[in-house]
């Protein structure tokens, strides 16, 4: 690797800021509370949670739920989604953790976070990314082409907004079934070992919604 191009590199105000943070954070946990990295170091992490979000800045899962390290594990990406079960080929980023977070950390939870103003959601609903040209992006926010496809039927006219929740709301779902198309997602569902949720947070007015499967909506919890 050539690293003559990244010589000279000198901290920025805002990665000093980070480290500042970091320092903080050890004084709260190394210092005041050896006890809990002292256990997370020795006994292994032991999550009852897996929280699938976006990796939108705003939307930090940790902070939302205030969660402690080692309450939850963790899997960020474009728009909060997962692509359904499949074998064979590809870099399986997302699947991988998901296996791991199921299988091996044996985690009771699994909640797909969703928000408000997602740029990954924009991206699929309004072709901000040039389909005709190489996108990462594109390609990943296809795994939620139903969503927009339901949007654009449901509500063609309504104002943008409005249709960027909805398509967000909508690729939880789709995200969720995607999931329990994972065999050993469908095994840990049917012993009753594993629950499914997804929650919608809205930036604008702080509130979370969870989808309640009685009722077939989002409804704030």
């Amino acid at each position: 690797m050539n690293y003559k191009i990244l010589e000279g590199y000198f901290m920025s105000d805002e990665v000093k800021k980070l480290v500042d943070g970091f320092h903080k954070f050890q004084n709260k946990y190394f210092v005041k509370d050896t006890d809990l990295y002292e256990n997370l170091n020795t006994g292994g992490q032991a999550p009852k949670t897996l929280m699938i979000g976006c990796s939108d800045s705003r939307v930090d899962p940790a902070l939302l739920t205030q969660a402690k390290p080692g309450d939850i594990f963790v899997i960020r990406n474009v728009a909060n989604l997962v692509p359904p079960y499949e074998v064979g080929g590809g870099f399986h980023g997302v699947s991988s953790a998901v296996e791991f977070a199921v299988k091996n950390l044996k985690v009771e939870n699994i909640i797909v976070l969703g928000h408000e103003q997602c740029g990954g959601i924009n991206a699929l609903l309004t072709g901000t990314h040039d389909n005709s040209k190489p996108s990462f992006i594109s390609s990943w926010v296809r795994i939620a082409a139903e969503a927009k496809i339901e949007v654009l039927k449901e509500m063609p006219n309504a104002p943008l907004k409005d249709q960027l929740n909805s398509c967000a709301k909508k690729a939880i779902l789709i995200s969720i079934e995607n999931l329990m198309s994972f065999p050993f997602i469908q095994e840990r569902m049917k012993s009753h070992e594993l629950k499914i949720y997804g929650w919608f947070f809205d930036l604008e007015v702080g509130k979370l919604l969870e989808f309640n499967y009685e009722q077939r909506k989002f409804v704030e919890i």
